[in-house]
């Protein structure tokens, strides 16, 4: 009898075993497990970290510094430079001390810092942590007026700068910021500081955090349609973001990462140097991106994971195939990344960097420097590719529910691009599943603070994007601006950035999903769709400044570009007009993030176009658009 018993639940787990599997799979349940990982052990190292009054992460790096199985481990490569925890740590230290006893830097006062990539930048930043100042990351890429703006709305009285920045710091831009000093960092003020023998580790005292949502960093928006903004992030923000990394790429003391995007941005700052330093691995770090160099790099530093940001595993696919000259294989798949992470990589391609690097896995993520919201999904298989979050059934839950839920995706007005309210009660509306709508981040309706910590100094800014009796009275929403797409699996899709989607022939269309078409074309390298005005037209046409594969398109390349576009999309959605570019990246961002706003403003006029060629749809193919075609256009002679 008993045998049999042993028998019959032998059967019954043997069935079991099945259904549980289904059930694993059909709720997305690995998923579940790292959303409440990643969600839980933040918190708790938070927590942790508050109740011992070492928030300040100048503290993780002296713990890693003062522990003997770390001390001596690696922690920067910069070019030929190593540096291991324990000397990172002591320049922090001589960064801080000179500060302090040179400049009269205390306890919350906020320092410029105007640098490249470099092992010098880490050491400002930490040895502005060890005093208790908060550093604010200038983009080294600005000039003139954006540049100005940027020191003087950051309140600073203090700037240190790279060497090779200090052109940019003209006597206009020194005169928009009479009140601040610069500091140039030239090598034999390096050596000075870099040699201190004394440095001073001061008192606890001066790190003391206030609030885990208190400012940890000062770092700027791309100021892509108006000035820089100062967004606060905030140390909770940095403690989430570095462990949604390490979890999701599983980070260990054994990694070494690589990341090539600007410090002076939250996700190299973030989501990259600090996920390293919460890891205790090594970080490795690019002066900047280039597509010659970036394979040697990664080869020559070991890295195991790499960051990307925008469009720069585009152009890796793309580059020329590098071919070692001992042996006359592909260098392609000649290194030891076992994952990548960052955020924008298009589905067009998503397999094509995949296959042609042999990359494992791919660990997308949204958010943004001033956002109360991240999402992410670890994609090893085609189920997730091209999303930027994938969840599970608990997980959607604890993000989607009405009642508490993090998030809610609101229905747009396809007139005015403004929140649907409905005309009774004043209140928005969720979309359905699969419908894009504006992503909006729940915040605390009390203490806004706790989610959402805004613009520094400039509450005007920091409103705009609070959003308040939105499904009841009282409550308050952070605006994204992102249009997003959630499906029936739980995936979350990017559909377009408000104001980038246009109307034509009363229709939306999202310049997103036209890109991704367009990208997965044979000829095409990039392709960066946005809407333009036209003379006698209503809504905006369709246009897209295109990268060929080949610097001058043949007919039989516009033919089959146009064929290709109206076979997938419908035919309000088919660019109008191309503009021919001659390489890739020519309007991105630092973080290789494409622009569209200076694009749109020239719109299609050939003498506002810098010379490109422009093509219009006509009779099925992309025919050549000069001064006649426009001057018929401005004539009301032609209807499009």
């Amino acid at each position: 009898m008993a045998a049999l018993s042993a028998s019959t639940a032998t059967a019954a787990a043997a069935a079991l075993i099945p259904s549980l599997a289904y059930l694993r799979a059909r709720l997305s349940l690995p998923e579940d497990g790292l959303f409440f990982s990643i969600l839980g052990r933040s918190i708790l190292h938070l927590v942790r970290s508050v109740r011992a009054n070492k928030t300040n992460l100048f503290y993780m790096l002296e713990d890693h510094a003062r522990n003997p199985k770390f001390a001596n481990r690696t922690f920067l490569l910069f070019e030929d430079q190593r540096w291991t925890y324990a000397e990172t740590y002591a320049m922090a230290l001589r960064y801080g001390t000179y500060l302090k006893k040179v400049h009269g830097v205390k306890e919350k006062d906020v320092v410029a810092l105007d640098c490249q990539n470099s092992d010098l930048f880490v050491f400002c930043w930490f040895g502005m942590w060890s005093i208790g100042a908060t550093p604010a990351f200038i983009n080294h890429h600005l000039t003139n007026t954006p540049l100005a703006h940027s020191l003087r709305s950051s309140t600073a009285k203090l700037v240190l700068v790279d060497p090779g920045v200090q052109d940019t710091l003209t006597d206009e831009v020194r005169a928009g910021v009479p009140n601040m000093d610069f500091v140039v960092l030239e090598s034999d003020l390096r050596t000075k500081i870099e040699t201190m023998a004394d440095p001073v580790r001061y008192p606890d005292e001066v790190r003391n955090v206030e609030r885990y949502v208190g400012m940890a960093i000062l770092i700027y928006t791309s100021g892509t349609t108006g000035l820089p903004k100062p967004a606060v992030v905030s140390w909770a923000k940095i403690y989430t973001a570095a462990h949604m990394t390490g979890y999701g790429t599983n980070l260990t003391p054994d990694d070494v990462f690589y990341t090539a995007m600007p410090l002076y941005h939250s996700s190299a700052a973030c989501l990259g140097l600090s996920a390293a330093l919460f890891a205790g691995c090594t970080a490795a770090i690019g002066r900047k991106f280039s597509t010659t160099h970036f394979w040697s790099e990664i080869r020559r530093h070991e890295a195991t994971v790499f960051q990307y940001v925008g469009e720069t595993c585009r152009y890796l696919t793309f580059a020329s195939q590098e071919i070692d000259p001992v042996t006359g294989e592909s260098m392609d798949r000649k290194h030891k990344v076992r994952a990548v992470c960052g955020n924008g990589l298009r589905p067009d391609v998503w397999d094509k960097f995949k296959d042609r690097f042999g990359i494992d896995t791919i660990f997308e993520f949204y958010a943004a420097t001033e956002g109360a919201v991240g999402f992410w999904n670890r994609s090893q298989n085609d189920f997730s590719k091209g999303a930027l979050g994938r969840y599970g059934f608990f997980s959607s839950l604890f993000l989607k529910s009405p009642v508490a839920g993090r998030i809610a995706i609101i229905r747009m007005d396809p007139e005015t691009d403004d929140p649907w309210r409905d005309p009774t009660t004043g209140f928005c509306a969720r979309v359905k599943t699969n419908e894009a709508g504006e992503m909006l981040a729940r915040l605390p309706e009390k203490d806004i603070a706790l989610r959402f910590q805004g613009y520094f100094a400039n509450d005007d800014a920091t409103n705009s994007k609070i959003m308040r009796d939105v499904f009841r009275k009282g409550d308050a929403w952070f605006r994204s601006g992102d249009m997003i797409r959630w499906d029936e699996h739980n995936r979350v899709y990017f559909s377009d950035r408000l104001g980038d989607t246009f109307r034509w022939k009363s229709e939306n269309v999202s310049t997103a999903e036209v890109s991704e078409v367009l990208g997965n074309h044979a000829s095409v390298r990039e392709a960066n769709v946005y809407g333009v005005q036209l003379p006698n037209h209503d809504g905006r046409a369709g246009c897209v400044a295109i990268v060929f594969s080949t610097p001058e398109p043949t007919r039989e390349m516009l033919k089959g570009l146009a064929d290709h576009a109206l076979a997938i999309l419908p035919r309000y959605a088919v660019p109008l007009f191309l503009r021919l570019r001659k390489e890739v990246g020519l309007h991105n961002t630092g973080t290789n993030k494409q622009q569209k706003h200076v694009l749109r403003s020239e719109s299609v006029d050939p003498n506002k176009v810098g010379g490109d060629a422009l093509f219009w749809l006509k009779d099925g193919t992309y025919v050549p658009f000069g001064e006649r075609e426009w001057n018929e256009l401005e004539g009301g002679r032609v209807k499009l």
